[in-house]
């Protein structure tokens, strides 16, 4: 992450101050936790209103599998029990297929998303770089506007972004 992003509290100004959208200063914030004995490994989390509304971490993608039936959890007890076939499942479901993603993931995202223009990151195939240029200042109402349909089609938590960007720039996105 520090070869990527720099200190956390200066990618986390660029995200909220620099490039934040007018219309959701004061409502976005983003977080990065990290504990001791996690191997370098973080939590990122996005909340809006104060409210967590996205989490990324090796242990929500985890959760993920087990939940939808992908892993077996059940007679398993122990860190690495419960680590086991994750990385195989890692490799066969891309980001595109899931809706929970690493901290890895969300820092090559923030990398792409910094590294591109605004127009490439909002049709991004990339779910986080399309989060990214969502919220960003750059990205203005016809835009928005513009790419309702896709949105539609988007994993529904980043359509709910969608709809809370359109709902705090007064866009009517309504058929």
């Amino acid at each position: 992450m520090a070869k990527i992003l720099g200190s956390w509290s200066g990618m986390r100004k660029y995200l909220e101050k620099e490039m934040l959208a007018q219309s959701l200063k004061e409502r976005v914030r983003y977080g990065c936790t990290s504990y001791v004995g996690m191997d370098g490994c973080h939590i990122f989390e996005l909340c809006i209103d104060g409210e967590q509304i996205k989490r990324f971490s090796f242990e929500t993608v985890n959760t993920y599998f087990i939940k939808k039936g992908l892993k077996d959890n059940t007679n398993q007890s122990g860190t690495r029990a419960y680590w086991d076939g994750f990385w195989p499942l890692l490799g066969k479901y891309s980001i595109n297929e899931r809706t929970e993603y690493t901290d890895n993931e969300f820092c090559d995202a923030l990398a792409d998303y910094r590294e591109q223009d605004i127009k490439e990151s909002i049709c991004s195939d990339n779910p986080l770089v399309r989060m990214f240029a969502l919220l960003d200042r750059r990205v203005g109402k016809r835009t928005l506007y513009s790419l309702k349909e896709d949105f539609a089609k988007q994993p529904e938590w980043l359509e709910k972004l969608y709809l809370l960007r359109c709902d705090a720039e007064r866009i009517c996105y309504q058929n």
